[in-house]
């Protein structure tokens, strides 16, 4: 590990004087919660239960009253791109 920290500090140091550039991802932003949903053919109760949010948050997302952010948004993308975690947990 301290082996990985030091080459990472010395990448940083390259990207900073310009001699290398940095691998980046762009991230895409996840459907809509309902439909994710309901491609998981989950509940509202469920899918906030595997979210870990409250089933009342799952409604205010789904009739556009909030939009889920941070963390939320990483799972609605987990969810949407990987279904097979989420139907493994149940």
């Amino acid at each position: 590990i301290g082996q990985e920290i030091i080459d990472g500090i010395k990448e940083i140091k390259k990207y900073k004087k310009g001699e290398i550039e940095l691998r980046t991802h762009a991230l895409t932003e996840p459907s809509p919660p309902s439909k994710i949903r309901k491609k998981l053919n989950l509940s509202q109760s469920a899918f906030a239960s595997l979210m870990g949010v409250s089933p009342r948050t799952i409604q205010d997302w789904e009739q556009g009253r909030r939009n889920p952010q941070g963390p939320a948004k990483t799972l609605l993308r987990i969810a949407e791109q990987h279904p097979k975690v989420f139907t493994e947990i149940r």
